[in-house]
């Protein structure tokens, strides 16, 4: 006789892991690609990032260091970005072209100078106007 044994179906919270160090460097390498696809200066990179022009070169040539919080969820929102508009445009030029047109959802202005405004919060600003186009949260 088969004897039935109970699962436990209970939705469990969740808790989001705080992002490693070589997530991290993971993402600042990706985030390079995506600065040059978008068709970044060292300058507006150096603001998104949030770190000093000076730095974000040697990051860049050399290998990124230690990074706080702040840059891990900097980096984390990029990658938001970069994946609704992977997901909302079949053509990926036209998603790198997207950042730096003028779109009225944003006052006319673009999600660079948007996001070019230097806080996090503006990079979560366009984060989720995306991911509210595309149907997520």
């Amino acid at each position: 006789m088969t004897v039935l044994q109970r699962v436990d179906t209970a939705p469990t919270p969740f808790v989001a892991e705080p992002l490693t160090q070589e997530e991290g460097s993971a993402m600042f390498r990706a985030a390079l690609n995506l600065f040059g696809k978008w068709g970044l200066t060292d300058e507006q990179a150096a603001i998104l990032t949030d770190m000093p022009l000076r730095t974000y070169r040697r990051w860049k040539a050399e290998r990124p260091g230690r990074m706080s919080r702040d840059a891990l969820a900097r980096l984390s929102n990029l990658m938001g970005i970069h994946k609704a508009l992977r997901v909302i445009f079949q053509e990926p030029q036209r998603g790198y072209d997207w950042v730096k047109a003028d779109n009225e959802a944003f006052g006319g202005a673009s999600a660079l100078s948007i996001m070019l405004g230097g806080e996090l919060t503006d990079l979560m600003r366009v984060r989720r106007y995306l991911d509210a186009e595309r149907g997520g949260w």
